[in-house]
C-alpha cells in the first residue's frame, strides 16, 4: 500500500463517521469543529461549496486542537492547491479527473477520489488508489452494491457518502470493504445556525459510538 494510502487510512480510521460540512459562515467553523471533536469526531471534511469554505478550513486547521481538517467537493487542481494552502490535511472529490490525479501525485496530502461504478473503481486501482469515496452512496446502489464489490474488487476500501444517516450507517460499517462513512447528519444546519454546540457534541458522540 502506498504512503498516501496509509496516511489517508490513518485519518479515516480515527472514527466510524466523517462529518461532511457545508459551512455558510466561517465564524461558526471553530465552535462547530470543537463540538465535533469533543464528541469524538476529529477528522472533519469541510466542502468547498460556499465562499466561506477556505476560511473555515484555515480557522479549524489553526485553532482547533485535535481536529484534522479536510477539504471536500474538490473539483479542480486549483481548488486542490487552495485547500492545501488553507491547511487541509486530506482532500476529497466526488469523482476523479486527470488533472486531479496529476496534482495528487505531486502532493504529500492524501487524496480520496470518488467512484460509483466498478469500471471507475478499476480505473483508480490502476492509478494506485486503494482507498476510495463511494458517492453518491445510496443513489448508486447503497450497501448491497458495495457488498457485491467486496469479492471481485477485494483490497479496495471505501468511505461511502451520500444519503447516509444514523439509521443506515451500520449497514455500511458492517461491510469488510468499508473503513468509515461520511455524513452530514451530525451537524444539522438548524443546530449550527442556533449555535447549539452541546447538541452537536451529543450527535457526534452517538456517531462515534457506531460499530459495524
Amino acid at each position: 500500500m502506498g504512503e498516501n494510502s496509509e496516511a489517508l487510512l490513518s485519518i479515516l480510521r480515527l472514527q466510524p463517521v466523517v462529518p461532511v460540512l457545508i459551512v455558510e459562515d466561517a465564524a461558526t467553523a471553530v465552535p462547530l469543529a470543537r463540538a465535533l471533536v469533543a464528541g469524538g469526531l476529529k477528522a472533519i471534511e469541510i466542502t468547498l461549496r460556499t465562499p466561506a469554505a477556505l476560511d473555515a478550513i484555515r480557522a479549524v486547521a489553526s485553532e482547533v486542537e485535535g481536529a484534522v481538517a479536510g477539504a471536500g467537493t474538490i473539483l479542480s487542481a486549483a481548488q486542490f492547491d487552495e485547500a492545501v494552502e488553507a491547511g487541509a490535511r486530506f482532500i476529497v472529490s466526488p469523482g476523479a479527473t486527470g488533472d486531479l490525479l496529476d496534482i495528487a501525485d505531486e502532493s504529500d496530502v492524501p487524496f480520496l477520489p470518488g467512484a460509483s461504478t466498478a469500471s471507475e473503481v478499476m480505473g483508480l486501482r490502476e492509478e494506485g488508489y486503494e482507498v476510495l469515496k463511494f458517492f453518491p452512496a445510496e443513489q448508486a446502489g447503497g450497501a448491497p452494491f458495495l457488498k457485491a464489490l467486496s469479492s471481485p474488487l477485494a483490497g479496495t476500501l471505501f468511505c461511502p457518502t451520500g444519503g447516509i444517516s444514523l439509521a443506515n450507517a451500520r449497514d455500511y460499517l458492517s461491510l469488510p470493504n468499508v473503513v468509515c462513512v461520511g455524513g452530514s447528519w451530525v451537524a444539522p444546519k438548524a443546530l449550527v445556525e442556533a449555535g447549539d454546540w452541546g447538541e452537536i457534541t451529543r450527535l457526534a458522540a452517538e456517531a462515534a459510538a457506531l460499530r459495524g
